[in-house]
């Protein structure tokens, strides 16, 4: 029994992260969930900042250098970029990007803004996993797969309107330049590639040896 991969794999790197961490993640999820169901509906989890958030919160319990890494490889670029969006808007007033703009909206409730202050908090979680527990090379497939299978579902079930996870188009209106599923099936393949590999490739150089 000892001896099987899964039983290895479920004990790897077994109590390298604090328990506080592991509870106070937990019980933060605990008030979001219900809060932004109400505030913002049930697809509104489909976003890939969403979805780690969810899956780190495994990735922590089970101390899972797999699912830690994927989660970095698929959205820690965007939560750095979101983060740094935010804090040079809060101190100086200059919008860089404008993907924060929602948490200067005086229209949206404080408690549901402030809860989206989870992307400052995300990267440093995975960021503390990758010291932690290292980088884990399956994470490019495992990722693209979960990406190839997330995508879709996004389109399906999702309005135009919300445009979740920038599956109708890069702008705030659906795009009109190919046929939506062209356009779906081109996402598909170039988050992978374009996203994924990279920070795949940067975060295998500086922790695959942890």
């Amino acid at each position: 029994m000892n001896g099987c991969p899964k039983a290895r794999w479920m004990r790897a790197g077994r109590g390298k992260v604090p328990l506080w961490i592991k509870v106070a993640y937990t019980l933060f999820l605990c008030v979001l969930v219900p809060v932004y169901w109400r505030g913002h509906g049930p697809t509104n989890f489909l976003w890939a900042s969403d979805i780690a958030l969810f899956i780190t919160c495994v990735a922590l319990w089970l101390e899972s250098r797999l699912l830690n890494s994927m989660m970095a490889i698929g959205v820690l670029p965007f939560e750095l970029a979101w983060g740094v969006d935010f804090l040079l808007e809060a101190i100086t007033g200059v919008r860089l990007t404008g993907m924060t703009q929602y948490m200067f909206n005086p229209e949206l409730p404080l408690y549901l803004r402030g809860l989206s202050l989870y992307h400052l908090m995300l990267p440093l979680v995975m960021v503390l996993l990758l010291f932690r527990l290292g980088y884990d090379r399956r994470a490019l497939i495992a990722q693209s797969v979960l990406v190839w299978i997330v995508l879709p579902v996004t389109y399906l079930v999702t309005d135009p309107s919300d445009n979740i996870n920038l599956v109708f188009g890069l702008g705030t209106e659906p795009q009109t330049v190919l046929p939506p599923l062209a356009y779906l099936g081109l996402e598909m393949i170039l988050v992978p590639v374009i996203i994924c590999l990279p920070v795949h490739l940067v975060l295998r150089s500086l922790f695959a040896g942890r």
